[in-house]
């Protein structure tokens, strides 16, 4: 049976039903990201590298 990937809206994306925003969902092993004005463009990453660009990403 296939599994439907259920994508949830960052909480720091533009509010309401802005087009502008990051999704995520989780994947066996894995987070999917994507921009939700390119949906088929996804990204792969695991709980630990997500964590580590955040942390980058807050001190720069």
């Amino acid at each position: 049976m296939a599994q439907c990937t259920v994508w949830q809206k960052s909480s720091f994306s533009g509010g309401g039903d802005s087009s502008d925003c990051v999704e995520i969902a989780a994947a066996q092993e894995a987070l999917l990201l994507r921009e939700s004005d390119r949906p088929a463009t996804v990204l792969r990453t695991t709980p630990p590298q997500l964590a580590l660009l955040i942390r980058h990403l807050r001190t720069h």
